[in-house]
């Protein structure tokens, strides 16, 4: 059990009121499924998880808030883990609302570190009565039994839209709860751009790696355009389903082009780019990460072209200078400040 996170061996604890069709939403740790004694539905919003949590017998995986099984009254016992962001665990909420039978049990759980005194003032705008039903580990388990359940989900209700503008080119750009620097273009984001701008990326096919909400891609084609340079196809890639969500929905506003797809990383992605660019995440939940990064830098070799060139925007403290040159050539810093390094390297012969 200690392998599991707090919020998950919380869970353990009351497992006694686990009753009916259950569902789990924001699992982490695939071993969790193992030690409750019925399946039901999972969900996920990280395609990583997803793929881990496929295969285990008796449970059903979902990945993202659009799946196309999102049916009223499935399940009689529904479970929703604290996401890192206050506004997708009111995504959540709406979405266990669709799901969740007449009757049932809704519990929202979490560690003191990740807001869970927040989240239950979240939890008795949809359910006045919730009570705390737990606390262990850290964390608190709240619950509620009367819980009105939504006739209607609409994903396209939850999207929101601004405009970002660098370097005479505007975007108009969709969010979703949970994304990325939703609502605003990013200081790391804005560097990286003006990189663009000064020293341009060459090629008919480019990478967005961790694409977010699709700034870059839709960006870098506009700002092509405005210049009267060919038009570079731009594919984007991304762990969360409101980040894909999101950068299609900016892509067909814009009249970019590109193939926008949910992966962990590079491991399984065929195909290589002329250019790949990058304003990689560092942080898993609320702790420093940097894991996917040093994994996406140790398989990019592969996925791009002769000469071939990365171009990595970071938090300036972050160590990467010495894992790019040990996986993919030289690195040149084409900005630096206190906050903010953009990289470039091209690939080795």
């Amino acid at each position: 059990m200690s392998a599991l996170p707090n919020s998950h061996q919380a869970l353990l604890r009351v497992n006694h009121v686990l009753s009916g069709r259950l569902a789990l939403f924001g699992v982490t740790a695939p071993e969790l499924l193992a030690k409750l004694p019925q399946g039901g539905l999972v969900m996920t919003d990280h395609v990583g998880y997803a793929n881990q949590l496929a295969g285990h017998t008796g449970w059903q995986v979902w990945f993202g808030y659009d799946h196309p099984q999102l049916n009223a009254a499935q399940a009689d016992t529904v479970v929703v883990f604290l996401p890192k962001a206050r506004a997708e665990l009111d995504l959540r909420l709406a979405v266990a609302r669709k799901i969740i039978a007449p009757g049932a049990r809704l519990l929202v759980l979490g560690e003191k570190k990740e807001g869970i005194a927040g989240a239950v003032k979240q939890l008795k705008a949809v359910a006045p009565d919730a009570i705390k039903l737990d606390s262990a580990r850290h964390c608190q388990i709240w619950s509620a039994e009367a819980v009105e359940p939504l006739d209607r989900f609409d994903l396209t209700a939850w999207m929101t839209w601004h405009s970002i503008s660098r370097q005479g080119v505007t975007v108009e750009v969709c969010g979703l709860p949970g994304i990325f620097s939703r609502g605003e273009l990013d200081e790391g984001t804005a560097a990286l751009l003006d990189t663009l701008n000064q020293a341009p990326v060459a090629g008919e096919r480019v990478l967005d790696f961790a694409c977010g909400a699709g700034v870059i891609g839709a960006w870098l084609q506009g700002w092509q355009q405005k210049n009267g340079l060919p038009v570079s196809q731009v594919d984007g890639i991304d762990v969360q389903s409101q980040a894909v969500i999101s950068a299609r929905a900016t892509y067909e506003r814009a009249g970019a082009h590109g193939n926008i797809i949910a992966s962990d990383g590079l491991e399984d992605v065929e195909g290589s780019w002329n250019a790949i660019v990058t304003n990689p995440p560092f942080h898993a939940g609320v702790k420093t990460d940097t894991s996917m990064t040093e994994r996406f830098l140790q398989s990019v070799s592969r996925h791009l072209a002769p000469r071939g060139e990365l171009r990595l925007v970071a938090n300036t403290f972050l160590p990467y200078k010495s894992l790019i040159e040990r996986f993919i050539g030289p690195a040149e810093r084409l900005h630096e400040d206190r906050k903010f390094t953009v990289y470039r390297a091209f690939r080795k012969r």
